[in-house]
């Protein structure tokens, strides 16, 4: 069976490869890891997620930790805890999009810094096996419960700039939405869809990057008037978006177009996901900003942004992050750049985007390959005039063409991305790319 020790998280099926005696043990391998004293600890709606907190808590305090109870809260309220509070490490107890039957962690330090797999989650899955943890405290520590909703909900209400109502439908998803959507309330006029905490999911999967599940939202919006649909995942630390008139909006144009609403009021560094359209880097630079690419995955992301001090990222995959969150993601807020840049500009979102949508990407399509390191190798070889780098995976950029190729983390696959300035270049030269990773004749 697979690790549910992942590359970013904790995650697997709850009563067989998440148990609360396995969660009882990592408490006291985190605390062991870490040596933390004061660990805040949030949680979605799934109803495993209360006896996976309780087991949890009891490991981090038999190890001597005080535990910082957070209740029900987004994954975003829960890295804002970690940093307001001054926390050691933060926990949140949630499995994100995956379906009802799954749960696991999001585990940080202290500053809401991620730990990943390679700066700790294996550490810990050591420590969990070989049962080498620290010896019991001699005084246990404490559990006293905190409600960071209301600081949450005003600090980021207040980069509201709105002169008239935007009107906006929402799918909540029956996620942690509910909460995070609460900074929008009051500001925006709002039209909810799937309003009730629900861990079984029973409308959709809560997960943006399908567009199937957008069709609700989709069928909302064309049947009304509003300015634009939003769309979070189960755990709201992501967000997908819609125009007014129910088209899916890229999750790089809305990078582009957040760029674009922050640099008007400051210039400083942002970063994109390195599978983004030139557009964005185009954007950005149009703004009086510096553009700079990242890796794929947040915990990557976090670290270059805190070392550049970067005002703002955004991932393809829905994930916005904010040096106003510490440098965690908070889609609440990308969802107020949005409509302030509406109110500002004067202009539907549709009109907003079609200018930055200026080239043609493939989307990311994945390809099952025997030899990974092969494909790697053949795709060098193919392209040598082009001006090349590995930042994630390989990447080689023309003058009128990009892609870039990255292997999985988990299974035999790779993935590709491409862009062009035509349709025609782009499904030439895609074509093409896929024969070679797929060594088709």
């Amino acid at each position: 069976m697979a690790s549910i020790f992942k590359a970013y998280d904790i995650r697997g099926i709850y009563g067989t490869q998440l148990t609360d005696d396995l969660a009882y043990r990592i408490g006291r391998a985190l605390a062991t890891f870490l040596a933390c004293r004061r660990v805040v600890v949030g949680r979605d709606m799934r109803p495993h997620s209360t006896p996976l907190f309780d087991a949890l808590a009891r490991g981090l305090t038999e190890q001597g930790a005080d535990v910082i109870d957070l209740g029900l809260c987004s994954t975003p309220m829960c890295y804002y805890a970690n940093g307001k509070l001054g926390a050691d490490a933060g926990v949140m107890i949630t499995a994100s999009h995956n379906p009802g039957e799954y749960n696991g962690f999001k585990m940080c330090r202290s500053a809401a810094i991620p730990i990943s797999g390679a700066t700790g989650i294996k550490d810990i899955e050591q420590i969990v096996q070989a049962e080498s943890y620290a010896a019991p405290a001699a005084t246990p520590g404490t559990v006293t419960t905190y409600d960071i909703v209301p600081e949450y909900v005003a600090h980021f209400k207040s980069f509201a700039d709105q002169q008239r109502p935007v009107k906006v439908a929402i799918d909540y998803a029956n996620g942690m939405g509910l909460y995070e959507g609460r900074v929008l309330e009051g500001i925006l006029e709002i039209e909810p869809l799937f309003a009730e905490l629900d861990g079984t999911f029973p409308n959709h999967e809560a997960n943006p990057l399908h567009a199937e599940t957008f069709e609700p939202l989709q069928a909302c919006i064309r049947d009304g008037n509003y300015d634009f649909g939003i769309y979070f995942d189960g755990d709201a630390d992501r967000a997908g978006f819609t125009d007014e008139k129910g088209n899916i909006v890229s999750n790089d144009m809305i990078t582009a177009l957040i760029a674009r609403e922050l640099l008007s009021r400051e210039k400083g560094v942002i970063f994109y996901d390195l599978r983004s359209s030139w557009a964005v880097k185009e954007v950005i630079e149009e703004g009086g900003g510096t553009p700079k690419r990242s890796r794929v995955g947040h915990a990557f992301i976090k670290e270059q942004m805190r070392e550049a001090e970067a005002l703002f990222a955004g991932e393809l995959s829905g994930h916005y992050y904010f040096r106003e969150n510490y440098y965690a993601e908070s889609a609440a807020l990308a969802a107020l750049f949005i409509a302030n840049l509406i109110q500002h500009s004067g202009q539907p979102l549709s009109e907003l985007v079609q200018p930055i949508q200026r080239y043609h990407a493939s989307g990311e399509i994945n390809s099952t390959v025997d030899d990974v390191e092969a494909v790697f190798t053949r795709l060098r070889a193919a392209f040598p005039e082009g001006n090349a780098f590995e930042l994630d995976g390989l990447s080689v950029e023309f003058d009128d063409w990009w892609f870039n190729v990255r292997a999985s983390n988990t299974e035999p696959l790779v993935r590709l991305n491409l862009e062009a300035r035509t349709r025609e270049m782009m499904e030439q030269q895609r074509d093409a790319i896929l024969k070679l990773i797929r060594n088709a004749d």
